[in-house]
Formats: structure tokens, C-alpha cells, sequence
């Protein structure tokens, strides 16, 4: 029987400061300038290019000033509802709203208008081409609009390293190699990567390697 490593390392908190924004600085100032107003942003771009990261970096910056956020995704059900003194509304995955949820969405999106609040939200696409109701789907572009690009392999090594690093992880350039050049640059799905090795060199007691992340990769497969 393997020994269940306990999760020793907290989740790294996504902050403005944490964001390699490469191509993306133009979203990244934007979002970190956004201070009060009802100016709603969109952000859009493929799996991994940093759409979730700056929602949850923007969620961060507010909480930190003691301000209510609103979050809702395709994982929470409707009816939804702003409460009281919030500061700004994030929807993300957009793209990925049920019918309910887009009633719900717009209703929130009409509530937010007429009380001065900002939302920011994000897709995979950029607005016009959303499969959503129209009225959600003109009122998610009424703002700056901005497409966020995958990092070049440089950045995302960056990424993995500072991560790795946070975690006490030792990945040598082999390791890194194989991660960059076997698995597309989508930083969520190496970052969960990059979780899973971490646990499985725990359970089996040993340094992270190319072929411990082989053997990972079979046996979780």
C-alpha cells in the first residue's frame, strides 16, 4: 500500500503580481487599473492563456480592500444574485452557459448596470461569436475587449519554474524538456500536471524524473 501524501503546499494564490502576461500586458494593466465604475471588460482566449487567472487576480485585488465579489462559472447553478455592496461581478466560461444560466447572467449583468457596478467576464471566444442569448451576448461586448494569447515556451518554462520552486520541487532541465515538448502549453492543464508529479514523487519517495513522470502517466492514466 502507497503512503497518501498530505497536501503540504497551499494552492498559490492567482495575483496580478503572478501573471506572466508576455503578449497579454495590455489586459493585465487594464484589469489592474480598474478601479470603481460600471465599465464591464471581456476577456477571451484559448484553454490556458490566463482568462481564469486574472478573474481570480482581480477577485484577490478587491477582497484584499475589503470589497465583495461576485463570482459565477458553469459549475454554479442558477438562480443567481448579486449581493448586497458588491463591488464587482466576474463571470467566467461564458461560452459554457446553459440556457438558465444566461437568463441568470443577464438579469445580474441588468442589475449590475443599474447599480454602478463593473463586471469582467470571460470566453473562449470573443463576444461576437458567442452561442448566447443576443441580449447577453451584446451586453458582454458593451466594454474593451481583449484576446489573451498562450505564452511562448520560454514564459511557460518561467511558469513552471517559479511554481516548482514555490513547492520545493527540483525539475531538471529533462524534466522540463519532456513537460514542454509532450503537453501543449495550456498553463492550467501543467499546472495540475505539475500537482499530480508532485504528489506521486510524495506517495513513491522519490526525486521528480523523467521516468517517475513516465511511470505517473501510466499508472494514472
Amino acid at each position: 500500500m502507497k503512503q497518501l501524501p498530505l497536501p503540504i503546499v497551499a494552492p498559490a494564490t492567482a495575483r496580478f503580481d503572478t501573471f506572466v502576461a508576455g503578449a497579454n500586458a495590455a489586459a493585465l494593466q487594464h484589469l489592474e487599473q480598474m478601479d470603481g465604475g460600471s465599465t464591464p471588460v471581456f476577456l477571451w482566449g484559448p484553454s490556458g492563456s490566463g482568462k481564469t487567472h486574472l478573474l481570480q487576480a482581480a477577485a484577490h485585488q478587491r477582497q484584499q480592500r475589503g470589497e465583495r465579489v461576485g463570482w459565477f462559472d458553469p459549475s454554479a447553478r442558477p438562480p443567481w444574485s448579486m449581493e448586497p455592496g458588491c463591488a464587482l461581478l466576474l463571470l467566467d466560461g461564458c461560452d459554457a452557459y446553459d440556457a438558465a444560466q444566461q437568463r441568470s447572467a443577464f438579469g445580474l449583468l441588468v442589475e449590475a448596470q443599474s447599480h454602478g457596478v463593473a463586471w469582467v467576464a470571460a470566453a473562449r471566444v470573443p463576444p461576437v461569436d458567442l452561442a448566447v442569448r443576443e441580449d447577453l451576448r451584446t451586453r458582454l461586448g458593451w466594454g474593451p475587449v481583449f484576446a489573451l494569447h498562450s505564452l511562448h515556451e520560454d514564459q511557460a518554462r518561467a511558469v513552471l519554474r517559479r511554481e516548482s520552486d514555490r513547492r520545493g520541487i527540483f525539475l531538471s532541465d529533462e524534466v522540463m524538456d519532456y513537460l514542454l515538448t509532450r503537453f501543449a502549453r495550456d498553463l492550467s492543464h501543467l499546472m495540475a500536471l505539475l500537482d499530480r508529479l508532485d504528489g506521486f514523487a510524495l506517495a513513491e519517495h522519490r526525486s521528480v524524473t523523467v521516468p517517475l513522470l513516465k511511470k505517473m502517466l501510466v499508472e494514472q492514466a
